[in-house]
């Protein structure tokens, strides 16, 4: 794909000499949002983090709109998984999203008036204006998603990844970041969603990334997200719930 957003060649990765990754070869295409599913320990958060440069990539390469991370950085926007997360910093969500400015304004500056009501905007959109002067620890989970989700969307930036957003919020919650990301789509930006419910992956995404260690499918999500694919991704953790008479839903057995 010549007009890749994101290109990722031969991308092998480790976590204390085991591998996690090997020989990821992926190509996603511009303005597309994209669920990123396999089971646990598929490599699917050390696949993001290879790519931003969290975590370090024994060999391969990645290239945003064909330059490196380090030149595309600040067209970058990340939520990592809530667990990742110190939520007892002590700071407080306005803090937070105006964070994500300081890419553009620098760390040693201070943040402005502007910057300021920026913020406010960010976290007016995902519902939490009110929680501004909040300590994040003081939010409930849900809560914490979104201020994370506003702090992504104050850097307007081209490209989107995160890791698990929806898990453990509330269904007004995952309502809330579906619809925003939707919207990100539709302005053109680029998406990547690790996500963990298989039952949701078709209505939520129009491309679907199947990983297991490596790429088992990749493609839009009509024609890659099948029982055959699934039960390649998944092996024997898979079962088949009948919705109705022919529709199968897929599950992961725990």
């Amino acid at each position: 794909m010549e007009d890749a957003a994101i290109k990722v060649e031969n991308l092998f990765a480790s976590y204390r000499k085991n591998t996690v990754l090997s020989d990821v070869n992926l190509a996603v295409e511009s303005g597309s949002l994209t669920g990123i599913v396999g089971p646990n320990g598929a490599g699917k958060s050390t696949l993001l983090k290879s790519m931003l440069n969290l975590h370090p990539s024994l060999t391969g390469s990645v290239a945003f709109f064909g330059h490196p991370f380090k030149k595309m950085k600040k067209k970058i926007g990340y939520v990592p998984q809530r667990g990742s997360v110190d939520w007892d910093f002590p700071t407080d969500a306005l803090d937070v999203v105006t964070m994500g400015l300081y890419g553009h304004i620098g760390w040693l500056r201070r943040p402005s008036r502007f910057h300021k009501e920026k913020a406010y905007e960010a976290l007016e959109k995902m519902g939490m204006k009110d929680y501004a002067k909040r300590q994040i620890s003081q939010l409930s989970g849900g809560q914490q998603q979104r201020v994370f989700l506003a702090r992504a969307l104050i850097q307007d930036a081209e490209l989107y990844f995160m890791d698990e957003p929806l898990a453990g919020v509330d269904a007004a919650t995952e309502h809330a970041i579906m619809t925003t990301l939707k919207e990100l789509k539709t302005l053109g930006k680029t998406v990547m969603v690790v996500h963990h419910d298989l039952q949701t992956v078709a209505e939520y995404f129009d491309h679907v990334l199947l990983l297991n260690q490596t790429v088992i499918e990749h493609g839009p999500t009509n024609q890659t997200f099948t029982k055959d694919n699934i039960s390649r991704t998944y092996g024997g953790n898979m079962r088949w719930m009948r919705e109705e008479d022919h529709d199968v839903v897929p599950s992961v057995k725990q």
